[in-house]
């Protein structure tokens, strides 16, 4: 059969015919509510431009569309930590491509019931952690609140700054088989994915930019300017810090914290970044302590202070709780804020809307009873087969008094006990939820757009004009019919939201207007962000190191295949020294070293380009698929090559593209010592006058000198003259002296390097140590010298740890 040319190939692929078939077939499931077709079956006017263009495509278009998607998620290093029996692991974003429309009308009357919402939440909390109107009325049974593990007595009487407990808050809602929405649960504790719904949204655009431009959809910029604003006020001065609370890379968000913080110019902080001085909470900087007004808080409140909460807590800051109390802090959210995460309260507010508001709840709750008197006990037990029995989306969590599941799975109608016998036999207060049916939405699967079950998760921002609500948010798809399955843990996938308008809309930007223009300076780098930035230096320069020295052992192993020959032996020793087996092809200590700097990467993903993460994640999967099959040798010698020239492309990103401030001259300090001290080491053990024959050609190799020894000198390599170009030549990037010019280069201008007018010790150790070794001569360099600059560059290390990092 004839090859059809390449040319003629991309036209056919321009031309396939469309593929009707995948968006035809689609049926909404009976008795189940349908985002994209009314109860007629018919497509929602919203929907249907959509539907068209998704007809149009061909398989092989649709499939270059998503593909485009994927890839930016990919690029941008977007994923979501799943949790499983072996430990945790970073996994791609499960992104549903389709996006769920919804039109501008439809979506206003839902922001007003959040707004509500939201503003009756806030009152809620105020009574709970002020008067206590509430529960002493009768409208809240004390169980709840008092034994409650949320309710956080030490916050009790609490004002917070500003007389505002709540800033934003989250809410998971979902539209029943009558076709209006209902809210399945508030999140008042650190709600999460706002910044997903920022990547959702980007990577939708992606592949539909064209539908996108034209469908008027709602941007979401403007939310984050108001938030962002509205947080600016809450400083309590001018040169105060806003920062986002994180625990740390081993949460399953960590990506978004670390997003949003980058998106909206925040600090992000982990809770040993902070420190209470005199009740302000300051920030660990390598310039000094700094203050800290506004914390966006990301982890629960209980551990956010081990002196006054959770005492197991590691993730917290010792003191956080008394800052709040003397009003030094917002907190966003206020400390003990997630108490209204507590399902039990569901049943509660339309009540307390009445109440509190004069108004109905316009956004229905699931329904919810309490059951803490044995009458509302007999009607959940009379009602059970009602409110289990349901179409295959159907639900029953129960939850005790404090608001926690009792059973901590979901209930289905087939489970072997029944629901009766079970809640007969129990003795505990409960809450029966009434079982929901979650509309469904489409999502291609198989190439076929199918009907998946779908919640929305929609947020809210107190701003300076009130609650504003974000148009969109993002919805989490179900992976199957199984209702459990919507969520990531579980297989679900994510969707982005197009609030849908009928005429042009505003398109806004964080960028501020071009007469508003305003250079600000950098901000302090706090000390931990410096030592992983360090240490990421030092990691990579290891690994350099390792790298070279290898490829020259195995391209010599490679000639003679004799491990045992004396320049061979004699290297091994050297590699043995420093933990490496030259008997691998790729060591494990090798990809410990990698490993390392992607750990120190991953925690400072907020000061970290994405290319230099996916520059640096892909060096580490090529270095761990090498280890599983490179055989030493030849093998070994291409593949350290390899290793090589994608370190270089990383390092290179770092020095073409990092912002020269603070951040870049600790990662560069880091570098350059650890070069320093591998090229001690080196010559200390491979320049000696009882070196095996060949060793001096093998360290130019090494330090990547030999065509510049060849043009520096006219005679061959001798002990003087690699001494005089790899220790004492300052021309040389790869000499021990170039490394302490640039050391010293950089301290001069880290912060603190003068204090009063003197030097900061590590300013004067480092000076010391380059205007010695400046003066010396290669005659004078011996083993006792190497060993003794050895010794001094630890040293400094310590140093810069005294003086920066601790």
């Amino acid at each position: 059969m004839a090859k059809v040319p390449a040319t003629e190939r991309k036209t056919e692929a321009k031309t396939a015919p469309p593929d009707a078939s995948a968006t035809l077939s689609y049926r909404a499931i009976p008795g189940v509510a349908d985002e994209m077709l009314d109860t007629a079956g018919n497509v929602r006017p919203v929907w249907q431009p959509m539907l068209a263009a998704l007809g149009r495509m061909s398989a092989h278009e649709r499939g270059e569309r998503f593909a485009r998607a994927d890839r930016y998620l990919r690029d941008a290093g977007v994923f979501y930590r799943a949790y499983g029996a072996q430990g945790s692991a970073e996994r791609p974003w499960p992104i549903s491509h389709v996006p769920v429309l919804i039109a501008e009308k439809e979506w206003e009357a839902l922001a007003e019931g959040l707004k509500q919402r939201a503003e009756l939440l806030e009152t809620v909390v105020a009574d709970i952690y002020g008067a206590n109107d509430l529960v002493r009325e009768g409208f809240i049974p004390p169980a709840l609140i008092a034994s409650n593990p949320e309710f956080l007595r030490p916050l009790v009487g609490v004002a917070p700054p500003g007389g505002h407990y709540l800033h934003f808050c989250s809410f998971e809602i979902g539209r029943g088989p009558d076709g209006n929405w209902w809210v399945l649960a508030d999140r008042t504790q650190a709600p999460s994915g706002a910044g997903f719904a920022l990547e959702n949204r980007v990577a939708t655009a992606r592949a539909f930019s064209d539908i996108y431009a034209e469908s008027h959809v709602h941007r979401l910029a403007s939310f984050f300017g108001a938030f962002r604003n509205a947080l600016q006020a809450c400083k309590k001065t001018a040169d105060d810090r806003i920062a986002v609370l994180t625990p740390g890379p081993a949460n399953e968000t960590y990506f978004e914290h670390a997003y949003i913080a980058r998106y909206l110019g925040f600090m992000l902080l982990e809770g040993e970044d902070l420190a209470v001085v005199n009740n302000r909470v300051m920030v660990r900087t390598v310039s000094g302590l700094k203050p800290v007004s506004v914390l966006w808080r990301r982890l629960d409140a209980a551990y956010s202070d081990p002196l006054e909460l959770n005492q197991n807590s590691h993730i917290g800051t010792p003191g956080l709780t008394q800052a709040v109390r003397a009003g030094n802090v917002t907190m966003v959210n206020a400390l003990g804020s997630g108490i209204l995460e507590t399902r039990a309260l569901l049943a509660f507010l339309p009540t307390l809307c009445r109440k509190l508001l004069g108004e109905e709840l316009k956004l229905p709750s699931i329904a919810t009873w309490w059951c803490g008197q044995p009458a509302e006990r007999e009607h959940v037990t009379r009602n059970i087969d009602r409110m289990v029995i349901g179409p295959a989306y159907s639900c029953l969590p129960f939850f005790d008094d404090h608001g926690q599941s009792v059973l901590g799975s979901t209930l289905r109608r087939n489970a072997k006990t029944s629901m009766t016998e079970w809640l007969a036999s129990d003795g505990a207060r409960l809450v029966g939820q009434e079982a929901v049916t979650l509309s469904t939405t489409p999502a291609f699967i198989d190439g076929k757009l199918t009907p998946r079950p779908m919640s929305l998760r929609v947020f809210a921002a107190r701003t300076a004009d009130g609650w504003q609500i974000m148009p969109g948010g993002f919805a989490r798809i179900g992976a199957g019919d199984n209702v459990a399955a919507i969520a990531m843990q579980s297989g679900g996938m994510a969707a982005d939201v197009w609030i849908v308008s009928n005429k042009p809309v505003e398109v806004t930007t964080l960028l501020p207007p071009e007469q508003e223009f305003a250079r600000n300076l950098p901000g302090a780098l706090p000390s931990r962000a410096a030592d992983n930035l360090f240490w990421l230096g030092r990691y990579i320069e290891r690994a350099e190191g390792a790298l070279r020295i290898l490829r020259a052992w195995h391209a010599r192993f490679a000639e003679n295949a004799d491990p045992t020959q004396p320049l061979l032996a004699y290297v091994s020793a050297y590699l043995a020294d420093v933990d490496i087996d030259s008997k691998e092809g790729v060591p494990a200590s090798l990809l410990g070293n990698i490993d390392s700097a992607v750990y120190s990467a991953s925690n400072i993903r907020d000061r970290f380009s994405p290319d230099g993460w996916l520059a640096l994640n892909d060096l580490a999967k090529t270095a761990r698929r090498f280890h599983e099959k490179v055989q030493p040798g030849d093998d070994a010698s291409h593949a350290m090559t390899i290793l090589l020239r994608k370190l270089a492309g990383f390092a290179g990103l770092v020095h073409e593209n990092m912002y020269r401030f603070t951040g870049w001259r600790f990662l560069t300090i880091g570098r350059m010592l650890e070069r320093g001290l591998h090229m001690t080491r080196l010559l200390g053990h491979m320049s000696k006058e009882d070196t095996p024959d060949g060793a001096l050609d093998m360290l130019l190799e090494i330090g990547d000198s030999v065509m510049t020894h060849r043009r520096r000198y006219n005679v061959s390599t001798a002990r003087l003259t690699v001494t005089d170009l790899l220790a004492l030549d300052p021309l040389n990037p790869r000499s021990i002296l170039f490394q302490m010019n640039e050391i010293r280069q950089e301290v001069e201008q880290l912060p603190q390097a003068f204090v009063n007018g003197q030097m900061s010790p590590f300013y004067r150790e480092a000076m010391r140590m380059q205007a010695n070794l400046a003066v010396m001569t290669p005659d004078a360099m011996n083993a006792a010298v190497y060993r003794q600059l050895e010794q001094d560059l630890e040293h400094l290390s310590d140093i810069l740890a005294q003086t920066y990092l601790s």
